[in-house]
């Protein structure tokens, strides 16, 4: 498996992540172990999770996919082999049992929130820490047009950087990263860092997927490139519509049909289905699986740093692995941009 340096850091992770939301919803604690366990025998070092997973989130629920990686970790006696991130929550005060809804980037919220995720991962530190989304007014999940009639009172910068510069310094986390940004937001980091003497970040946690292309249409690759910030894409499968399973069968089991639609609308556009057909016929002409294509083609973007994978079975884990390996004839690339002009960001 091959590995990539993140940042100006010393981390270097497998070019595919562990993602874990399903633990604790989809998956239970023995699957979500034999998942790591896997993982782990095919070479992948980087688990990513966060303390809001599973989703769908729930008063219920919240917490317990780092409590399952907590439970393998002392159960494995693997920590030192994994390279470990999480995320922090932002501002949502629909998450009420989130520090009573109240939660936000400040030191307060950061500390009890890095607390709460080493008790529950059953570790001393956290190798890379990623604020969840902004704390500020920003178009994200699907959200695609800066609204400035939206702007709220938000923590500023330099204090979430000050707060997480404590807990470097106290040697409860590493490295820390970014996730659900913007070009501005990744400037405005790697300055109040730099001219501060704070923590820089190493990382941004994006959307990026045959169907999200946002990330190089909207130039962020240029700025992450010059600003040494690697991308983790994540959603490399659109909630799996782009193993073209839903496309295959509606009532498929999975994300887009267990949880309400209100989940995530974006990814049931009508333009996301056209666009799927047309990856998935691709795919299959050139007998590949519409998963694997879709995954091989981000492991071989330039700036993708690792792909978040995720998967309820390990048949369907071995599969998105395997894509790691494979090397997409360059027609195919020609077709899927092609496509892309057609279809552009219909899933962003």
């Amino acid at each position: 498996m091959q590995r990539t340096k993140l940042g100006r850091t010393d981390l270097k992770v497998s070019k595919v992540c562990l993602g874990t939301m399903t633990f604790g919803e989809q998956n239970t604690e023995a699957q979500a172990h034999a998942q790591l366990d896997y993982a782990l025998e095919r070479g992948i070092n980087f688990i990513d999770t966060a303390e809001m997973y599973p989703v769908m989130p729930s008063a219920r629920t919240q917490g317990s996919t780092e409590r399952f990686i907590g439970t393998w970790l002392k159960k494995s006696g693997k920590r030192a082999d994994v390279v470990l991130a999480t995320k922090v929550a932002g501002p949502n005060a629909s998450m009420y049992w989130v520090r009573n809804g109240q939660n936000n980037l400040d030191e307060r919220n950061i500390r009890a929130a890095v607390e709460d995720s080493l008790r529950r991962l059953q570790t001393d530190y956290i190798d890379l820490y990623q604020l969840h989304w902004p704390s500020r007014n920003v178009p994200i999940f699907g959200n695609n047009t800066f609204n400035p009639t939206r702007e709220r009172a938000c923590v500023a910068i330099e204090d979430t950087l000050a707060a997480l510069g404590q807990l470097v310094e106290e040697g409860k986390i590493r490295h820390i990263g970014v996730s659900n940004e913007s070009s501005w937001g990744v400037s405005e980091f790697v300055k109040q860092a730099e001219s501060k003497g704070l923590p820089r970040i190493a990382t941004i946690q994006n959307l990026y997927n045959l169907t999200a292309r946002a990330f190089e249409t909207s130039f962020l690759d240029e700025t992450c490139y010059r600003e040494d910030v690697s991308l983790l894409a994540y959603s490399p499968l659109a909630f799996g519509q782009l193993s073209a399973k839903y496309l295959d069968d509606p009532k498929a089991h999975g994300r887009l049909t267990i949880f309400p639609p209100t989940w995530s609308p974006r990814y049931l556009r009508p333009a996301v289905l056209e666009a799927v057909q047309e990856y998935a016929a691709l795919a299959r002409a050139h007998g590949i699986t519409p998963a694997q294509m879709a995954l091989a083609w981000c492991y071989t973007r330039w700036f993708v740093a690792s792909t978040i994978i995720g998967a309820t079975t390990l048949e369907q884990l071995k599969e998105n692995i395997d894509a790691a390996g494979l090397v997409l004839p360059p027609d195919v690339v020609d077709r899927i941009d092609a496509i892309h002009a057609r279809w552009t960001n219909p899933g962003q």
